[in-house]
């Protein structure tokens, strides 16, 4: 696919805060022959200012930065006249996260552990005016979502309670508890008490110092 219609090197600038991991993709996407990083920024305020001064034509973003997240400078380049491309890299596969992402403007959304190739697709794609997520992020954003019951479910799970005990909190019998914690790890993916809580503080559903 061409970069576009002049031939033109697609300019990226890149968003992360972990100086290897940032100077790693780097130096991975200079071997890209119509891609180009013009510039990086370890946190989401010095992106936008980068943004700004750079005129990229993607921007290539992790979800967790300090300061201002990754969602936010999504949001507010898409407020601006002509905004770039905004390409997801993150850890991150859970649906809500790429929902979240799209919502906030992105275009594409890659999986850190997606091989060098496959991320310099989808720079070329959303650099075109297309659309691009990863196999795991595609999965992701295709499960189902949670109820309003199983979200209460998968909290009280996560903070430790029973069956039983979720049943009495919520006014329901332990059998009916029990049916929705497996249509929760169903949903999820996530077979076991550890994982569900793992993802329940991940998605913001509980606190992390409870664990």
């Amino acid at each position: 696919m061409e970069s576009n219609l002049l031939g033109q090197k697609i300019r990226v600038v890149l968003i992360e805060d972990h100086t290897i991991v940032r100077q790693g993709i780097a130096a991975l996407l200079s071997t890209a022959p119509d891609v180009e990083v013009v510039g990086e920024a370890g946190d989401g305020r010095a992106g936008l200012d980068a943004v700004e001064r750079l005129k990229p034509d993607v921007v290539l973003c992790d979800l967790a930065l300090p300061g201002l997240g990754g969602l936010e400078v999504m949001r507010q380049l898409a407020e601006r006249p002509d905004p770039p491309a905004c390409l997801v890299l993150s850890m991150y596969h859970d649906s809500v996260w790429v929902q979240r992402a799209i919502d906030a403007g992105a275009k594409g959304y890659v999986l850190k552990g997606s091989a060098v190739k496959d991320l310099v697709l989808a720079i070329r794609i959303v650099a075109s005016g297309g659309q691009y997520l990863s196999p795991g992020a595609k999965r992701a954003a295709e499960t189902e979502e949670l109820s309003p019951r199983e979200r209460e479910v998968l909290t009280l799970l996560a903070e430790g309670h029973t069956s039983k005990e979720i049943g009495s909190i919520l006014g329901i019998s332990p059998r009916t508890a029990e049916h929705h914690r497996a249509r929760v790890m169903e949903k999820l993916q996530i077979h076991d008490i550890p994982g569900l809580t793992r993802y329940a503080i991940r998605v913001g559903l509980v606190d992390q110092n409870l664990k």
